[in-house]
């Protein structure tokens, strides 16, 4: 049987009987897994749909919504297709500038600094945020809280082992967003992958969250989900912009990715811009 789902075009609606299939789907993975997806945006989740069809040779939404409730192990890859895992070391260079200029001289006012990485997918970014903290000085008192929704990419970013074809790359990022040592310093290698020093880890704590089920579990003084807010429905980015709100100490910070924005959201009111140009708001009330 062809599978009309191989030339995916999100730029064509969907019609409503695959519409229908799609809120099943949904509903079945809410129900069996507790992860809640009914809210993301719609043509993300179609998209990895019609990937994990093509990966799996399933025709249709409807055969894949039945090996979901029969085959546990189709649920647990169609969990994975829907994490956000697109990461990198000191991705937006720019973002992570602004940080280390701007950010950190008010962090350095505390006498403790805890720190949440929402989303950290395999922990690039979370790995970026402690070397960045070790040459300001402040890993002593930071506690970094690393969340997904996604237990395989928490074990991955645990291990701090990356592709070492990658290093070169993020050499690059890191001397653009200010680096002050050699990069490869925080790293040894073999033939195929870099290995970052343990103690990169030490103030790392890795826990598993769903921004979209799960509450507030501390007060932080800078929150940082970037490039996660974009997958879901206006609707969803207002609860979770809400539980962020929540979760900043007065005066925290929130960063956000670069094509994100608070600017049209009710709790904008309770921020103030604090780098524009990098989506970083300060939480004023």
């Amino acid at each position: 049987m062809e599978n009309k789902y191989y030339n995916f075009d999100p730029s064509v609606d969907t019609d409503e009987r695959t519409n229908l299939e799609i809120e099943l789907l949904l509903e079945a993975v809410f129900k069996l897994s507790g992860f809640d997806f009914r809210q993301y945006a719609r043509t993300s989740i179609y998209r990895r749909i019609c990937n994990r069809m093509q990966l799996s040779n399933i025709p249709t939404i409807s055969k894949l919504l039945e090996k979901v409730i029969h085959e546990e192990g189709v649920l647990e890859q169609l969990l994975n297709d829907f994490s956000i895992n697109v990461t990198e070391m000191f991705r937006n260079p720019a973002f992570f500038k602004a940080l280390r200029e701007h950010v950190i001289p008010e962090l350095k006012k505390q006498p403790e600094i805890r720190i949440w990485h929402a989303g950290c997918a395999t922990g690039e970014e979370v790995l970026s945020m402690s070397i960045l903290l070790h040459e300001e000085g402040l890993s002593e008192k930071s506690v970094i809280y690393a969340t997904d929704m996604n237990t395989n990419v928490l074990e991955k970013a645990k291990q701090a082992i990356l592709p070492l074809n990658k290093m070169q790359t993020y050499t690059k990022n890191y001397l653009q967003a200010g680096g002050t040592q050699a990069f490869s310093n925080y790293y040894s290698t073999d033939n195929r992958f870099a290995y970052f020093n343990p103690s990169l880890l030490q103030n790392i704590i890795f826990a598993q969250h769903n921004l979209v089920t799960d509450q507030s579990f501390n007060e932080f003084h800078i929150i940082l989900c970037r490039n996660v807010l974009i997958y879901f429905t206006s609707k969803l980015q207002n609860q979770v912009q809400h539980l962020f709100y929540e979760s900043l100490s007065h005066n925290g910070f929130l960063c956000l990715g670069n094509k994100e924005t608070l600017r049209f959201s009710n709790i904008m009111p309770h921020y103030t811009q604090f780098n524009p140009s990098e989506q970083i708001y300060q939480k004023i009330q």
